[in-house]
């Protein structure tokens, strides 16, 4: 019935990668496929980086599962810990372990994606949502990010 545009964006704002999922998809279960499908290329050879240096994310992501993936990877990540998650883990004692680790500062530059979202919804077929086919507004959102990037360069 809907769809959700999923993004993954660098420090400055320009989008590294667009996914388009259902509307009613849960945020942490479209993190990882949104996470592997960045790739940067490098200047001059070698294979394109696929891994980014830090993930900044809101409450949407605090699952288990994603954290534990992401330090599988060796990505540092900032992710807000949900209230019932951190009430059960004191309700555990000792055995609920430590809480994860959350530098506010890091937090606060959450907001480019969100002004990354604001300058991607510029674009009037994205923001309208005029195609009916989700592969064609797949395509008309990349190529909005595509030219977010040559605007930024």
């Amino acid at each position: 019935m809907t769809t959700k545009i999923r993004l993954a964006c660098d420090g400055r704002g320009r989008p590294l990668a667009v996914l388009l999922t259902a509307g009613q998809r849960h945020d942490g279960v479209c993190a990882r496929p949104l996470l592997e499908s960045i790739r940067v290329p490098r200047i001059g050879r070698g294979r394109p980086r696929c891994r980014p240096d830090h993930v900044v994310a809101d409450k949407a992501y605090a699952s288990r599962g994603l954290r534990a993936y992401l330090r599988k990877r060796g990505i540092a990540h900032t992710i807000a810990e949900k209230r019932d998650q951190q009430r059960h883990r004191r309700n555990r004692g000792c055995d609920g372990g430590r809480p994860p680790r959350f530098d506010r500062e890091i937090y606060r530059r959450r907001n480019i994606v969100e002004r990354c979202f604001k300058r991607l919804k510029g674009f009037r077929g994205i923001a309208t949502r005029y195609d009916k086919a989700a592969a064609s507004y797949e395509a008309a959102a990349s190529l909005a990010s595509f030219l977010l990037w040559a605007r930024s360069v």
